[in-house]
């Protein structure tokens, strides 16, 4: 388990997990940092103040590197990429834009900067401004969501850039990790297995609804407003769909999912809330804490890259 990104990142393991608005906060990034993989805190739209706090939270629970997400569309993103200067933070992940303006701030600062790609072209322009390596985030994965499948999309982006690519989207367990490596892949991000964790902080509405989930229980909306999100199928994704159908405006829709987030994670309303999560929901059975599944996900990929080894 031991990759470029590990090395890069100052790692046990390869095993970032995803920065997941109003889910990633601080108790759930220290467990995962502590466990040996990457714990990140999603900063989604929340002021500067409230990441400063996050951060430092953070770093009385571990003292190894974790990071930041940021979602480039936020109004409160230039403030917090300074934040992340300030507190010193080692690791920023981004999405919904390009990080360029950013980028030369936080380099001469020391901080690995790792962008979320969604295309092979946008990969390319991250390795142009700096980037020390890409997240390839595949349409299975849970919240905002691209086109290409994990399986076409990480080959490509590896055959594409020469910095170390991270696949994401679809992967749960030792099998997904090892089916990254031999796409190319030199670590995995996830997201969905992590919201059941002991110390993630969701509702147990939300976490009982993954672990209930079958794997036809997904749903993305929103394709016709070019902002599709994956979420588990209830009351809420059945009316918008619905409602897509229909022709219904871009403020009609967004409406209805106005808050649906937070609802579903912090009020536990599963039934008219937005309950993101990726296709291997299903595959999602049990509980556990973060170093117990990242030990239980270490040890499955292990025993099949050394089976793979002896079979040559």
């Amino acid at each position: 388990m031991k990759t470029k990104v590990s090395s890069l990142l100052g790692i046990e393991y390869p095993i970032i997990q995803g920065g997941m608005a109003w889910v990633a906060e601080y108790h759930l990034a220290a467990a995962v940092s502590e466990a040996g993989g990457l714990g990140l805190i999603g900063a989604a739209s929340a002021p500067a103040e409230w990441v400063r706090e996050q951060v430092r939270e953070a770093k009385k629970l571990t003292n190894k590197p974790f990071g930041v997400n940021i979602m480039l569309m936020s109004p409160y993103a230039d403030d917090v990429a300074k934040v992340i200067i300030e507190e010193d933070v080692k690791v920023v992940s981004t999405g919904a834009g390009s990080p360029e303006k950013y980028m030369k701030m936080w380099k001469d600062a020391g901080i690995k900067v790792i962008p979320v790609v969604a295309s092979v072209a946008l990969a390319r322009r991250m390795e142009r401004c700096g980037a020390d390596a890409v997240v390839a985030e595949g349409c299975e994965a849970g919240g905002h969501i691209g086109e290409s499948t994990t399986m076409t999309l990480v080959p490509q982006v590896v055959d594409a850039v020469q910095i170390p690519v991270i696949a994401a989207g679809g992967i749960a367990d030792g099998r997904g990790i090892a089916a990254a490596f031999m796409l190319g892949a030199e670590g995995v991000q996830m997201g969905t297995h992590f919201v059941v964790t002991d110390e993630c902080q969701v509702h147990e509405n939300y976490k009982e609804r993954i672990i209930k989930a079958k794997d036809i229980d997904s749903r993305v909306t929103g394709r016709t407003t070019g902002h599709p999100v994956r979420a588990l199928r209830n009351e809420m994704t059945k009316q918008y769909l619905e409602l897509e159908n229909q022709g219904a405006d871009f403020k009609e829709l967004e409406e209805l999912t106005l808050g649906g987030l937070r609802r579903a994670v912090v009020d536990g309303d599963v039934r008219t809330g937005s309950v993101m999560a990726g296709q291997i929901a299903g595959m999602v059975k049990e509980r556990m804490s973060c170093r117990d599944l990242i030990e239980k996900l270490v040890r499955e990929t292990g025993e099949l890259m050394k089976g793979r080894v002896a079979d040559e």
